[in-house]
């Protein structure tokens, strides 16, 4: 699953991309090549480089560092399999809900 999002407040396009499964290399890769074609392509002038997230089930952070760039901004990272309580849940949905209205 991939998400594209144009943040304005940080005036950049944010990929984010879910991975099932652990890390690979190959996902590094792939990710790089989204961030190349939307600086070279997409991004406007005035507008910071193009940032973007793996979401995965297991992150290593050794094969991130040896597949990248040292400037590159992908940021690989582990979710967790579980939802929040459905009171905490609520309550952050209201905040958000609020913080869009104001």
């Amino acid at each position: 699953m991939k998400l594209i999002e144009k943040n304005h407040g940080v005036r950049c396009y944010v990929l984010i991309d879910f991975k099932i499964d652990e890390l690979a290399h190959q996902d590094l890769g792939q990710m790089q090549m989204y961030v190349n074609y939307y600086d070279r392509y997409e991004k406007i002038e005035g507008e910071n480089p193009t940032i973007g997230i793996l979401l995965c089930k297991q992150s290593d952070e050794a094969l991130v560092d040896l597949t990248l760039p040292e400037n590159a901004n992908i940021y690989a990272k582990e979710y967790k399999l579980y939802l929040p309580d459905k009171k905490l849940l609520q309550k952050k949905l209201k905040e958000w809900l609020d913080e869009e209205q104001n």
